[in-house]
């Protein structure tokens, strides 16, 4: 089969004259930012690089416990978990835990999300896993098949070790997953302060220093290490757009809430999302192989948007992108084709489109249509050849 291209002029087009935009020049030592509803990579700087990912690795401890509320009949959420004298022992930012404490799992959840307790984690794992080296071992299975390949745990914490790194992508991989996976907690989040039994009244402020500031930040997870620096994964929404980024590596709080809050602003306004089709619209035609027809239309399966820069749209461009011709038989809906948006300073956008209608398989006049067609072409190659 013989690829073939056939190019598009869409109307987001019309915004080729405006001046080109500038492109973001975070200060964080490593980035990610993902605009959520469109899949859409804005800013990636060292995305990949494994790092300390300090208290911001709590948040693979808490999707182990929603998973476990969601899928183990004997954990719920008002399942009561022993605190240990090691949980007890714990440094750093705690929920002030002691070995005569229950606390529940909802209680847990809340002090790991706004005091970043160090101690809640501990508990977690030791209800979870019966021990911390045992829930670290299921973090590093549960990242492996969310695709989280430069994350390794050996705590539920963020306790500084040489071998507890993540990357700013597995972060957001794994923010999405919270937001997309349990919306019925992820509200949780966007608490502004809560503490355990009345025992935490300087440490019952959520850390996070976005979600006052008005530009509809509702989540994540800050964290800082002295070696790891100032860091924050978070996710904001806007209208129907959402933003999700981890950044880490800056200097102060103050520069991590700066970087963090330009971040959004610059996502937000800087990009707008323009719909290319509505569902069944027709695209583009292609040719059809041994078929009952010769060609089938390449519509739309749903409504199909894209974002794109808000100005400097000059470099968008769109084809429609198949093999073909396109062998019977053909199941209407079935995917045959991609439409392929090219960006200005964005990968591209591959959205998918598909048939128009069923095409069986042809009888004996397509098949002979086919064979005289190949036929053909065969007789003027060996001409072409002779002379």
């Amino acid at each position: 089969m013989i690829p073939r291209l056939i190019s598009l002029v869409l109307l987001c087009l019309s915004l080729a004259a405006l001046p080109a935009r500038a492109a973001f020049e975070t200060q964080a030592s490593a980035a990610y930012v993902v605009d959520m509803t469109t899949g859409t990579v804005l800013l990636d700087k060292n995305g990949d690089l494994p790092l300390p990912p300090a208290s911001m690795s709590k948040l693979m401890t808490l999707l182990m416990l929603f998973e476990a509320v969601r899928d183990n009949p004997t954990v719920n959420l008002e399942t009561e978990f022993n605190v240990s004298s090691k949980a007890r022992a714990m440094g750093g930012s705690t929920m002030f835990l002691n070995e005569r404490d229950k606390p529940t799992a909802q209680d847990l959840i809340k002090g790991i999300i706004v005091q970043s307790g160090n101690d809640a984690t501990v508990v977690v794992a030791e209800g979870l896993a019966g021990t911390e080296d045992a829930f670290a071992r299921m973090m590093n299975a549960r990242a492996q098949e969310m695709g989280m390949e430069q994350s390794t745990f050996v705590n539920a914490s963020g306790w500084p070790s040489p071998n507890h790194l993540m990357s700013m992508r597995d972060l957001v991989i794994l923010a999405e997953t919270l937001i997309r996976d349990f919306p019925e907690y992820y509200g949780w989040f966007a608490l502004e302060e809560w503490e355990y039994d009345d025992r935490a009244p300087k440490n019952r402020f959520n850390r996070n220093p976005l979600l006052k500031l008005g530009i509809g930040a509702d989540g994540l997870k800050t964290g800082h290490t002295q070696e790891a620096g100032f860091s924050l994964v978070g996710s904001a929404r806007q209208g129907n757009r959402r933003i999700v980024f981890a950044i880490t590596g800056l200097d102060t709080r103050e520069e991590r809430r700066e970087e963090a809050e330009s971040i959004v602003n610059w996502g937000f306004r800087q990009f707008v999302e323009t719909e290319i089709a509505t569902e069944g619209t027709q695209l583009a035609v292609a040719p059809v192989w041994l078929g009952e027809v010769t060609q089938i239309g390449l519509v739309a399966p749903e409504d199909l948007s894209v974002l794109v820069p808000a100005v400097g749209a000059r470099g968008t461009t769109a084809e429609v992108v198949f093999d073909g011709p396109l062998e019977a038989p053909i199941i209407a809906g079935q995917p045959v084709a991609e439409l392929v948006i090219t960006r200005d300073g964005l990968e591209d956008a591959r959205l998918p489109l598909v048939s128009d209608r069923d095409v069986p398989r042809g009888g004996l006049v397509p098949r002979l249509r086919a064979a005289t067609t190949v036929l053909g072409k065969e007789l003027m190659i060996r001409a072409q050849e002779f002379f």
